[in-house]
């Protein structure tokens, strides 16, 4: 070992514990071989430092959840809730029987516009207590089937993270929807409809049906409802008499029953503006409801009225009717031609001020009488209701006879010819009704005779055309006399059912001599016209 090397040993196990070592200053070093002293100068290479591009942040999807996805929040019976969340139409009313699913799918149906940032929508219930249940509802049902919505208590108003906005709020009296004046909803829903005494309401909210971005989102409004109820009468008006359940229809007047169209120098005129539906549900299309039976026991317990309206989802019955055994599933049939060999005839209630009702009947070889057309208007003269009614039957074949009311060949004061002597001499022939005493009573009775179901046919004696939608919707309606429970309610709209009186007390009936095998629409052909084999 070197002397330089102990020495060094020596002195490090000298210095006491945890002493720093002195630092040695560093010396020029001599390169090796070198005549004279050199300095050692540090060269420092400079690399230029690359431009570095910013990029945005991105947050990373999740990764796909199987088992999420196949966590069906809601999935819609098959049949009417199916029908009332995919219907295409302007204003669908879905409803009928209790029971039927009607609440969830009012909630579902605006889901399909709430993850767009220019939805708006308006869910209302008639008072404040009724909108907490449908509140409740939905707090179930939207945080599931929007992930991240929220609630807003102070604003009643759910909204999506994309801004798609959905209020929940009340319309107690019709001064309440100016609360809404000047906004604008890409959807509008009403639950219970009826619950509303009058259309104001539903009218005056259409106006607020209006975006910008209605080619995208669509304009609609929906409505839920069962039959009764203080607005039962304008509903039916509105969704149910125009049209047979389930099918689409051109919005009509509610009072006149015309159809709404594009008024005169508008660059649509005459055109309509839009569609209308009424969607029909019972109890039994919910299963979650009526497997169980339960339900539909507690139904069965009400009087028949409510039983009807609640279990049935019959919108024609009404306490007091005159005619509670009308059924339009029964009593009403798909239009048809009716064939030149089968007996027409009609009869009419005329008036003025209020309204004149034409029937036409055909009589069928079972001697069942098919109402197969109707005419309802007012203020229209005698003579222009016979070219009306020539007009209407032009293509019809041999009108039999009609019948009209014979108090249209009194002469009131006038030295001219009587209403209905101004219609014979149009061509258009009549013969005086019966209206002899009892003849009310009796013609009320026959109209129950023929509108009873036979045990054996499966079929009543009186049926009436899809058509004729004003008849279809006062039958039913007319309420009984209370001073004289035998007659019907003088004071009620009954010129149609005036008419159909009239008509029905003619005693119509088919004949073997009616029989004509050459035009038969259907069935067995002749090959002997003369002599039917």
């Amino acid at each position: 070992m070197s002397k330089d090397v102990k020495k060094q040993l020596q002195l490090n196990a000298s210095l006491p514990s945890g002493s720093k070592k002195p630092l040695r200053k560093s010396k020029n070093l001599k390169p090796k071989g070198s005549g004279h002293t050199q300095k050692l100068t540090e060269t420092v290479e400079v690399v230029a430092t690359p431009k570095v591009e910013t990029v945005p942040a991105q947050v990373k999807a999740p990764e796909y959840d199987v088992d999420a996805a196949m966590d069906v929040v809601f999935k819609p019976n098959p049949g009417p809730q199916t029908s009332f969340l995919s219907a295409s139409e302007r204003e669908v009313l879905y409803g009928g029987a209790a029971g039927g699913g009607k609440s969830y799918a009012m909630l579902a149906d605006p889901l399909h516009g709430l993850n767009d940032p220019n939805f708006s929508g308006l869910l209302v219930r008639h008072t404040t207590e009724e909108l907490r249940e449908l509140i409740q509802k939905s707090q179930e049902l939207y945080p599931r089937a929007v992930p991240g919505i929220k609630w807003s208590e102070r604003k009643s108003q759910w909204i999506s993270p994309r801004g798609g906005r959905l209020w929940m709020s009340y319309l107690d009296k019709d001064t309440d929807v100016t609360r809404y004046q000047g906004q604008a909803f890409n959807w509008i829903g009403f639950d219970e409809l009826t619950q509303w005494t009058s259309p104001y309401a539903w009218g005056y909210m259409r106006s607020r049906l209006r975006s910008a971005h209605a080619s995208e989102l669509g304009l609609y409004m929906r409505a839920t409802t069962n039959p009764g109820g203080a607005g039962h009468a304008w509903v039916k008006k509105m969704f149910i008499d125009p049209e047979r359940a389930g099918k689409a229809f051109w919005a009509t007047d509610i009072d006149s029953g015309e159809t709404i169209t594009f008024p005169k120098g508008h660059s649509k005129e005459g055109e309509p503006l839009f569609k209308r539906r009424f969607i029909p549900a019972s109890l039994f299309d919910n299963p979650y409801l009526s497997d169980s039976g339960d339900y539909e026991a507690m139904l069965l317990s009400l009087p028949e009225h409510q039983r009807k309206q609640l279990l049935e989802g019959n919108w024609d019955i009404n306490e007091g009717a005159a005619f509670p055994e009308f059924d339009r599933k029964v009593h009403v049939v798909d239009a048809f031609e009716i064939p030149d060999s089968w007996a027409k005839f009609r009869a009419c209630d005329y008036g003025y001020g209020s309204y004149t009702g034409v029937l036409w009947f055909a009589v069928a070889p079972d001697e069942q009488v098919i109402v197969y057309r109707e005419m309802y208007v007012s203020k229209v003269t005698a003579s222009d209701l016979a070219d009306l009614i020539l007009e209407a039957e032009s293509k019809d074949g041999t009108m039999r006879y009609g019948v009209l009311d014979s108090s249209l060949w009194h002469n009131r004061g006038d030295t001219g010819p009587s209403l209905a002597e101004q219609m014979n001499q149009k061509g258009c022939r009549w013969r005086p009704s019966d209206r002899s005493r009892g003849s009310r009573v009796a013609g009320k009775n026959e109209i129950h005779r023929r509108l009873k179901v036979d045990e054996f046919t499966e079929k009543p004696q009186l049926v009436f055309m899809d058509n004729c939608t004003n008849t279809i919707a006062q039958i039913p309606s007319i309420p009984l006399d209370k001073k004289n429970p035998e007659d019907v309610d003088t004071h009620a709209e009954d010129h149609l059912y005036d008419a159909l009186r009239y008509g029905i007390m003619t005693r119509p009936r088919s004949s073997i001599w009616d029989y004509n095998p050459a035009k038969q629409r259907t069935g067995f052909q002749a090959s002997d016209p003369s002599f039917g084999y």
